[in-house]
């Protein structure tokens, strides 16, 4: 699997881009607003991917951060969306506003995704209201807390050791909400 890459972004288009790593040109097709936030040409960029694997086919999807990812997975693994409309909702609303809308129950705010019709806006306020109520064992996938979370899977702490060291944790300064999880970490 390929979950992420880094490297120079050398072309982009209104789909997709190709990053080069070390001398390999991945083409990644991207969600509109992923794609708008990357930086010019030349410069080193950091991509979230999924490997899309069909019999006639392997097709990279990238994300501009880790929550842009997993909403994805969560949308494919539903019934009757295929990666280009989860490309579609996520480049039309976003992981946070379709988190919002799939919990509020919003089928107005989903229904303007083209190719989301009522009926289908309502099966997917079903099918993933219980996957992206909380994600990654209730604790927040964006913002502060998202990028402590992160960094402590990355070191290989537990969900629930995870949910333990940040549940009193606030504020915007990583580092220091960080710093204050491995510290309680370190006191068991």
């Amino acid at each position: 699997m390929i979950g992420r890459l880094r490297g120079t972004l050398v072309a982009l288009t209104t789909e997709s881009v190709i990053v080069d790593v070390g001398g390999v040109g991945y083409e990644i097709a991207m969600p509109t607003r992923d794609l708008g936030a990357l930086p010019a040409l030349g410069e080193e960029v950091v991509i979230h991917t999924h490997l899309h694997v069909r019999e006639d086919q392997l097709a990279l999807f990238g994300f501009a951060d880790e929550d842009g990812r997993v909403v994805f997975r969560h949308l494919i693994a539903t019934s009757g969306v295929g990666p280009k409309l989860a490309l579609a909702i996520l480049g039309a609303l976003g992981p946070d506003r379709l988190r919002a809308a799939v919990i509020g129950e919003d089928i107005d705010t989903l229904t303007t995704v083209p190719g989301i019709g009522v009926r289908s806006a309502q099966k997917l306020v079903l099918d993933l209201r219980a996957r992206l109520a909380l994600p990654a064992g209730g604790i927040p996938a964006s913002g502060g807390l998202g990028s402590v979370r992160t960094a402590l899977e990355g070191l290989g702490y537990s969900a629930a050791e995870i949910r333990d060291a940040i549940a009193d944790l606030h504020g915007e300064d990583v580092e220091a909400m960080l710093r204050a999880a491995l510290q309680k970490l370190g006191r068991r």
